[in-house]
């Protein structure tokens, strides 16, 4: 059943995204800074890589020697699968926190593993929607519901990979002086968008699951649901996958217009956090408008606030959509059609058969 949800940013997501641990006595057994080795902890390994395999990104906070640590982990072949690792003497939930911004992830969806309840009991005071759990519950995170996603599909089995590949751009996006524009046109980005297939459905229903920020709506559709709209006439069900010189991103947007005649609404637009300062929402909007005008069509939009998705709302104002009167339900905006941009020069567009004529 379609599900019009928003999340309360006070509570943990309904699915974990990403899991923070501690080190000592939680991936593995004793104090290193005294001990000098360590052995694993049972079932962590299997664990970790478990949810690698589903998808779910892994980072470490530890009260810890930086280096000692990192020799650690990649003595047990383990260093390659967390991401942003913070290892120094800060407070934990200070380090949850800059993970979350590092991976651009909101904090609801993150879960906190250590074996100090005073540590965890820090952690859950200053961001109460992070899920904190005593490290003796960690060989059997795999079990429990808000880490076992419905679909593994392949872009999530992929996942870190595409992080690490982030890793790398951020890396040079820092050491790149000038203006942004120059930085975005070395990437060498090139973004297809073409009519959903059966096999992009499984993705399609995790992007609406998982997606909060870059999101229009917060509309949450099935597997099953989004079948139908594929299927339909009166629907249309798009997707975007983009990649540059680092490697791909993955199917990163979902595109969902309901045509009644010449009138056209977009009740879902979506955005992976991750492309969210290459400013693909806008091209994505832009080539709808150029698809109603080309049409003879009408193209409104729909919008719903989700404590987080403001982002958007300045997207369709920046994208030559005007707000249309009523009060109940969803805001709706109306495109103005006269005008519309080209694609920026830094991002070769792809729209494969199906999607557009030729243009």
């Amino acid at each position: 059943m379609t599900t019009h949800e928003t999340t309360d940013p006070a509570e943990p997501a309904p699915t974990v995204k990403c899991v923070v641990w501690d080190l000592d006595n939680t991936v593995w057994d004793g104090i290193l800074l005294e001990d000098g080795e360590a052995q694993l902890r049972p079932g962590i390994r299997e664990v970790i890589t478990e949810l690698d395999r589903r998808g779910i990104l892994h980072s470490i906070a530890s009260r810890n020697d930086h280096d000692a640590a990192v020799a650690e982990l990649r003595r047990h072949g383990l260093l390659d699968y967390f991401l942003y690792p913070q290892i120094n003497w800060n407070a934990k939930s200070s380090s949850v926190r800059s993970i979350a911004k590092s991976l651009n992830l909101g904090l609801d969806a993150f879960a906190f593993v250590d074996d100090d309840a005073v540590e965890r009991g820090e952690v859950g005071f200053e961001i109460p929607e992070v899920r904190c759990i005593d490290a003796a519950e960690a060989a059997e995170l795999a079990e429990r519901p808000e880490f076992s996603p419905r679909f593994v599909t392949e872009d999530s089995a992929r996942r870190r990979e595409m992080y690490l590949a982030d890793q790398e751009r951020n890396r040079v996006e820092q050491e790149f002086t000038g203006p942004q524009d120059a930085f975005l046109a070395t990437l060498g980005m090139t973004l297809t968008i073409v009519p959903a297939q059966e096999e992009d459905l499984f993705r399609a229903e995790e992007l609406t699951v998982r997606t909060h920020q870059l999101n229009t709506t917060g509309y949450t559709y099935s597997y099953e649901e989004l079948d139908a709209f594929r299927r339909a006439d009166t629907h249309e069900l798009l997707v975007a996958r983009l990649e540059d010189r680092h490697g791909p991103y993955g199917t990163i947007g979902l595109v969902l217009v309901a045509k009644d005649g010449d009138l056209w609404t977009l009740k879902l637009l979506l955005m992976s956090c991750r492309v969210m300062s290459r400013g693909v929402g806008g091209v994505m909007i832009n080539h709808l408008r150029r698809r109603a005008r080309d049409a003879g069509a009408r193209l409104r939009a729909e919008y719903l606030p989700n404590g987080r998705n403001r982002m958007m709302l300045v997207t369709y104002k920046f994208t030559g959509f005007r707000q249309l009167p009523g009060e109940d339900g969803p805001t709706v905006f109306e495109a103005d059609l006269a005008d519309v941009p080209d694609d920026p020069s830094y991002l070769k567009v792809e729209v494969l058969p199906g999607t557009d004529r030729a243009r």
